[in-house]
């Protein structure tokens, strides 16, 4: 018998007039919102521009949303293109299913194109964003909860949640593995700031950081779950892949502080903080001034003529 359990929400959907809510999309839009606001405070404070992160972000978002609905619908094709099945389901991203793996993918993609538009360096700009993209993920895990989704095995800990009859689910009390990945994304991503701070992490070493710690998190919080999946050698996809992902990102960091130590010294071309350069260039334009100005100091201007007439004059006035 469960002495505390979490409620689901009996609508994922609240109705502001003509105009539907999704609690679903709500939490995906304040996570991105999240991720861009940290992100742009991140890449101020590394010597970057206000609102570069967010101008890229423009290209990073949309191909992110993409590649997350790509990879859900590949990866369970058979609920939308199954016997029985709508295909065009698979275009309804309101009602869930984004793989995050996807997301990070074409995500980024678009940030390369955006990156490249700006001449930024890529790297660079995923550290900054790395912590905001654990928070984000945190917040649109909630996601899940408003649509009764992704949840693990049945329990009758306090902390359990509620799951209603519905399609394809049995009422009944179970791990809110919803609950558990949102608390990992936030202890992702306050690692990632006190590594970064600690170790002055730089070229793309603070997101493989964070990428390695979400899977971390990912493959044991994926084995709890028990909505339909496929398996390989007895694991979920999902558990295969973030195993994978964070071989990679363990190597990454490992390489990459050997071929490229230390943090970029300068983010964005244009807006060059060495030492000395705004001296140099204010001279510089105080040369080219004096060139095209007759009455510089260096060149005899109208009053110089009129003391050359003078002195002039006064010898006549002598002899």
């Amino acid at each position: 018998m469960n002495l505390a359990s979490i409620p689901s929400p009996s609508t994922g959907v609240i109705e502001l007039g003509p105009i539907p809510l999704r609690g679903y999309a709500f939490c995906i839009i304040i996570g991105v919102f999240v991720a861009v606001w940290f992100g742009n405070k991140r890449w101020i404070a590394r010597g970057g521009k206000a609102g570069t992160v967010a101008d890229i972000a423009v290209w990073a978002v949309p191909f992110g949303l993409v590649g997350g609905r790509l990879y859900h619908v590949i990866t369970d094709y058979q609920l939308y293109f199954s016997e029985g099945e709508n295909w065009i389901d698979a275009f309804k991203i309101w009602e869930g299913g984004l793989g995050i793996w996807g997301a990070i993918a074409f995500g980024a993609v678009g940030a390369w194109i955006g990156c490249r538009r700006r001449g930024i360096p890529l790297p660079a700009w995923a550290d900054a964003l790395a912590p905001g993209i654990a928070f984000a993920q945190a917040i649109g895990r909630w996601g899940n909860w408003f649509n009764q989704e992704l949840y693990g095995k049945p329990t009758d800990l306090p902390w359990a949640v509620e799951i209603s009859e519905g399609a394809n689910r049995v009422a009944g009390t179970y791990h809110p593995t919803f609950l558990y990945e949102s608390l990992w994304c936030i202890g992702v991503g306050l690692l990632v700031i006190w590594a970064d701070r600690r170790f002055t992490l730089g070229h793309g070493r603070a997101f493989a950081l964070y990428v390695a710690a979400y899977c971390a998190g990912r493959a044991w919080i994926e084995y709890m779950r028990v909505d339909e999946a496929h398996h390989i050698l007895g694991l979920r996809l999902n558990v295969w892949t973030a195993i994978i992902v964070f071989v990679l990102a363990v190597v990454y960091i490992v390489v990459s502080a050997k071929l490229r130590p230390g943090r970029e010294e300068i983010v964005e071309p244009d807006r060059d903080t060495t030492p000395g350069k705004d001296a140099d260039a204010k001279d510089a334009e105080q040369d080219a001034d004096a060139k095209k100005d007759p009455l510089s100091k260096d060149e005899p201007g109208e009053s110089g003529k009129d003391l050359t007439a003078e002195s002039t004059e006064a010898a006549a006035e002598k002899g």
